[in-house]
């Protein structure tokens, strides 16, 4: 019986969030004056605190900051609601309209054989639906290691793909080659140009070893903040500043870090 009541409470959730939203924005100096420009970069905050609770596989975390998303969206759909645009409930079924539209074969008689096919349809279903090129859906803000990645799936449900993974592999040391060649004659433009072509390769290769490239280098980034912090510490500890220790030292401390992990 207790579970019964607790689910007809939780039901009444998403009612009470957009109750609440509603006194705030009557009520409250700082939401009465928010708009959707102000709270952009806040909401972006949220999708990569989002995004790091993910990476640490904190699911505590992922619960909250999806609170916190869930309350975003309630707030610009209480701004859509007051300029007469949209409601909540219009993002909802709306929504809920392009699933159903782009599951033919969940919703309507159309057979897949895999998930590949799945991808493909939908990309054939937003052409229809009015989209100029298959590429337009990924947004131009996005970081560029995952817009690589982004762009690289897109173009993939065409058919514009290397075949097997050992293309790819000699695409990656085809590039690295050109990068080296490009520092010995010095040319900086031409540094850049191939660099950059280095990382989309390598973007390439991590798709087809099943390998995503932004957390994998975001986990690097958090295993370096740990490692150095713990020379940090090590050197405070030794009464030592870092500015004068030799590399040898520190690099000591490095590996320490190392086996302790």
């Amino acid at each position: 019986m207790a579970g019964k009541i607790d689910s007809m409470e939780y039901a009444k959730s998403l009612e009470r969030l957009r109750r609440i939203m509603d006194e705030l924005r009557e009520q409250c100096p700082w939401d009465k004056k928010q708009t959707a420009q102000t709270l952009r970069i806040q909401t972006i905050e949220e999708t990569y605190e989002l995004a790091d609770a993910i990476t640490e596989d904190d699911w505590q975390g992922i619960k909250e900051e999806l609170g916190d998303l869930l309350l975003h969206i309630i707030f610009y759909s209480k701004i859509g609601s007051e300029k007469n645009l949209f409601t909540l409930d219009d993002v909802i079924e709306g929504v809920c309209n392009k699933l159903v539209s782009r599951h033919p074969h969940i919703y309507s008689h159309v057979q897949v054989a895999d998930a590949q096919q799945v991808e493909q349809n939908w990309e054939q279903l937003k052409l229809k639906e009015g989209k100029k090129s298959i590429l337009s859906g990924v947004p131009q803000s996005l970081p560029a290691v995952v817009k690589a990645l982004r762009l690289q799936g897109k173009t993939r449900q065409v058919g514009f793909e290397w075949d097997t993974v050992e293309q790819v592999r000699e695409k990656v040391d085809e590039e690295i080659q050109e990068l080296y060649e490009a520092v010995d004659i010095g040319r900086e433009e031409k540094i850049e140009e191939e660099f950059g072509d280095v990382i989309f390769a390598l973007v390439n290769y991590a798709r087809f070893v099943n390998v995503d490239p932004e957390q994998a280098l975001e986990k690097t980034n958090k295993k370096f903040i740990r490692r150095f912090q713990y020379i940090e510490n090590m050197a405070a500890e030794q009464h030592k500043a870092l500015k004068d220790m030799t590399l040898e030292e520190m690099d000591a401390l490095w590996n320490r870090a190392k086996e302790i992990e």
